[in-house]
């Protein structure tokens, strides 16, 4: 089960990662079998489903989300926590509210993200 501490110390390095904008910190959080949706990911990849397979993938991804965004930053609001995940709520740089839902495995890896946004 995770705790207040744990999450709150995923929340911070994985936003820190974020706004470093350097792409190996930021999958350093990320299982080998990632599943996200995103409906940046749809938009940025033109799928439908605003899903990405696997971390190859998702790296991919981000490396165009970071080019996309060259101004992106993230201000942590809030996160929750539950048996094996954890919810961080921030503002992007747009001042979008943003609630990303991790679930983890036993090793902390994030093995599926779901992102929801307040607008696009």
């Amino acid at each position: 089960m995770i705790d207040k501490q744990q999450a709150e110390e995923l929340a911070t390095h994985w936003i820190a990662a974020w706004n470093s904008h350097d792409l190996d910190r930021i999958m350093e959080h990320y299982a080998d079998e990632i599943v996200i949706t995103s409906p940046v990911a749809a938009r940025l990849l033109g799928e439908p489903s605003g899903t990405v397979r696997g971390k190859a993938a998702l790296r991919a991804y981000f490396a165009r989300g970071l080019e996309a965004y060259p101004q992106l930053r993230f201000e942590l609001l809030e996160t929750t926590w539950g048996v094996n995940s954890v919810v961080i709520f921030y503002r992007n740089q747009n001042g979008t509210m943003v609630g990303e839902f991790m679930e983890m495995d036993s090793s902390g890896k994030v093995t599926r993200m779901v992102a929801n946004y307040s607008g696009l």
